[in-house]
């Protein structure tokens, strides 16, 4: 009889400690934004950048959430393609042009805090900063 209580007590006990179904998480704009490949400044890729060629020579460049980009060019024409951020200090793209491969860059802070990015192909360097984003 003992042993029946003691079970029909366990059975009440586990009956009243049954998890309730946590309701689904709404996402959330941060959830999203987090969800978007870092730059090297630990913000999320997307955004407006300005690179200055080792020349001088300056770039805008809008790199967007859907892996798009639009670079405006020293001479003002206008190259698009597609980007991917496989790390904070890897950033690589391809022109949309036709035979164009995919171009990668390291990035990294130099000794003066600059944003540093060199081609791999190329080997040249170009400062970066985020204008916006």
């Amino acid at each position: 009889m003992k042993k029946f209580v003691l079970m029909a007590s366990l059975a009440a006990v586990a009956a009243c400690s049954q998890a309730e179904t946590a309701p689904e998480a709404e996402v959330t704009e941060e959830v999203a934004e987090a969800a978007q490949p870092l730059a090297l400044d630990g913000k999320a890729t997307p955004g407006i950048y300005k690179i200055t060629r080792e020349n001088g020579d300056v770039i805008m460049e809008e790199v967007r959430a859907d892996g798009s980009y639009t670079a405006t060019m020293p001479d003002g024409s206008v190259e698009n393609g597609t980007w991917e951020q496989p790390s904070p200090d890897v950033f690589c793209s391809t022109s949309d042009e036709e035979g164009a491969a995919q171009e990668c860059a390291d990035e990294k802070y130099g000794d003066n805090g600059e944003w540093l990015s060199t081609g791999r192909e190329t080997g040249n360097t170009s400062i970066v900063e985020r204008v916006e984003g």
